[in-house]
């Protein structure tokens, strides 16, 4: 999508109303992550940490390091701005302190806070160090407001997850296949005996999007691949020999560019989205379609399609991209059954495009681009609001709210259904002015069902796939919280809280308001009783979950003092107290 915004010029608005327009380097960047990530989860909880003089102090105990960094602006949520190079504490004076040597202090803090260490840690820091300077160093224009600069426009990735641009594979791969490099690419072709074709739709002709693609042989299915992933496979010895046989016919490269979204894995072809396998490591995890996942996508799809269309009645601003098919490689492997690493491998799953389910002149944006701290790419909240004051922002606000809440709310009230509406997974559709007016979303993988809700549907999908598609209520209710309010809600106010800082309170306040309106309006079940009463807030701990290697799915969760409760709203905003209970930091000595 590339429909141009009709969007206000910049008038005479306050250099501090401004977020920052010059981005930070490689090393402020990943030493902001790790303190942002130590001081949610490890200094924060442990009180720890405090607001003194314009800067954060942050205490590791058990490395013994006191640390201080300077700060741009102070949020209700702990969720901080910094500003500058950290600094440590020796004897009576503060001493800067390199990113790398940071890391090695978290690698200090939470071998001694565990008992266990972690020998890949800081390789990994440093790989993410290596992927933000690489971002940085890609030439960057001034683009339109598109949809597709918006999934590539991100440098940084996750502000609270350690290594959030970590990454495995050749540098030069990455220049050619990743997002924020602006790549195009065509996709490599293969033709499939029939017989060899794994595949699974949720309804007749739901995987025509890949038979579209280009004519083959009759007898023969098309599976396309990611030249990346093919380049990583393509040695697989069941693979060259069914190549050297006729059983699977390379074609050659197809004539349609794709990009790679956010994810990397995803490509988008101004049509249809096909989400595939890459032996990759991004952040945490091997960026593969596990066996489960490809059966789960189109299973979901299926069996949530009453749900999907209630929704869209109720809330007809919303809509969730299905997963309707998938496609594979059915090699038979020694065992003779079909071999795992060429399924999973060669796994492709069909997501909806966007011309479906977009209104006439709406524009699609990705969530995290427009709540990004910095403005690296043209979706930038601070470019949709461009020359407005507060109330304007405050008007945005409100109406992106009542369009992103209620039906993730209804979803999990209504059906059990645990949806993981964070900034990558959303997009946000804009009018010709920049203003709200759709909301899509996305990523099948991360649906989950509350099992109480779904007993029958379950009991029949085989174990290895009903298993991984559930989430009891509580810990559901905690991914929906966690990804709609901390992940999303909570980053895209700070973006406008910087534009106007000032309105934070008044932007948390709308945020309660729309939270009321669906309570009055549908009930007010204890779990949002409680949100609206000032519990406090999951928080995933991707620090400890990747310091632990754990699966995502097994991540835990912190608890952060909620900005929602009704007295804390109406109370000016403390100014000395980060996530400590003092209402005087401690010593600095």
């Amino acid at each position: 999508m590339t429909l141009p915004l009709r969007l206000a010029q910049p008038s005479a608005t306050r250099a501090d109303d401004l977020p920052p327009t010059g981005l930070p380097d490689a090393d402020d960047v990943v030493a902001h992550t790790l303190l942002n990530c130590l001081l949610r989860e490890v200094s924060g909880p442990e009180h720890q940490t405090a607001v003194a003089d314009g800067h954060l102090l942050l205490r590791l105990p058990r490395a013994g390091a006191l640390l201080r960094v300077a700060l741009r602006r102070t949020s209700l949520i702990g969720a901080h701005r910094f500003t500058g190079p950290v600094a440590e504490r020796h004897a009576n004076a503060w001493k800067e302190l390199d990113w790398y040597r940071l890391a090695e202090y978290v690698h200090d803090e939470l071998s001694l806070r565990t008992g266990v260490r972690n020998d890949e840690f800081l390789d990994q820091v440093v790989s993410s160090h290596q992927g933000v300077s690489a971002a940085l160093s890609l030439p960057r224009g001034d683009a339109p407001v598109a949809y597709l600069e918006s999934e590539q426009s991100l440098l940084f990735g996750h502000r609270f997850h350690p290594t959030p641009k970590a990454r495995t594979g050749d540098p030069a791969s990455w220049a050619a296949y990743a997002p924020e490099a602006g790549a195009t690419f065509p996709l490599r072709h293969f033709a499939v005996r029939e017989h060899l074709v794994a595949e699974e739709c949720s309804a007749p002709g739901a995987a025509g999007p890949l038979d579209r693609l280009r004519p083959v042989p009759a007898g023969y299915r098309l599976l396309p691949a990611h030249p990346w992933q093919y380049s990583l496979l393509h040695d697989h010895p069941a693979l060259r020999a069914a190549l050297a046989c006729g059983d699977i016919l390379d074609l050659g490269t197809g004539d349609v560019p794709a990009a790679p979204t956010a994810s990397v894995r995803t490509l988008y072809d101004g049509d249809t989205f096909l989400k595939f396998s890459l032996n990759i490591r991004i952040t945490n995890c091997l960026r593969k379609n596990a066996a489960y996942e490809l059966s789960g996508a189109v299973a979901l799809t299926r069996l949530l399609e009453p749900v999907f269309t209630d929704l869209a009645e109720r809330f007809p601003a919303g809509a969730m991209l299905r997963e309707p098919a998938y496609r594979s490689l059915a090699l038979p492997g020694p065992d003779g059954r079909p071999d795992l690493g060429l399924l999973e491998g060669f796994g492709v799953i069909v997501r909806d495009g966007l011309d479906a389910h977009l209104r006439p002149g709406v524009t699609p944006l990705l969530a995290a681009a427009v709540a990004d701290e910095y403005p690296t790419g043209s979706a930038h909240i601070s470019r949709l609001l461009a020359g407005t004051g507060p109330q304007a922002a405050l008007d945005w606000w409100t109406a992106y709210l009542r369009l992103l809440l209620p039906p993730v709310l209804a979803a999990y009230f209504d059906h059990g259904v645990v949806l993981e509406p964070h900034l990558q997974n959303v997009l946000i559709g804009v009018d010709g002015d920049g203003f709200p007016v759709q909301v899509l979303f996305r990523d099948l993988e991360g649906t989950k069902l509350v099992p109480e809700h779904h007993a029958a549907t379950l009991a029949a999908l085989p174990a290895e796939v009903a298993a991984p598609m559930t989430y009891d209520a509580e810990r559901g209710w905690d991914r929906v919280m966690y990804c709609l309010l901390v992940n999303h809600v909570a980053e895209l106010l700070a973006a406008l809280a910087d534009l106007h800082p000032q309105t934070e309170t008044a932007l948390w306040a709308r945020v309660r308001t729309v939270l009321r309106e669906y309570a009055d309006d549908h009930g007010c079940p204890p779990r949002l009783s409680a949100l609206l009463a000032g519990v406090p807030l999951p928080a995933k701990t991707n620090l400890l979950t990747r310091w632990e290697r754990k699966a995502d799915r097994e991540a835990g969760y912190v608890r952060l003092s909620s900005p929602l409760a009704e007295d804390v709203l109406s109370s000016p905003p403390a100014e000395d107290v980060l996530s400590s209970d003092r209402t005087e930091p401690w010593s600095a000595r």
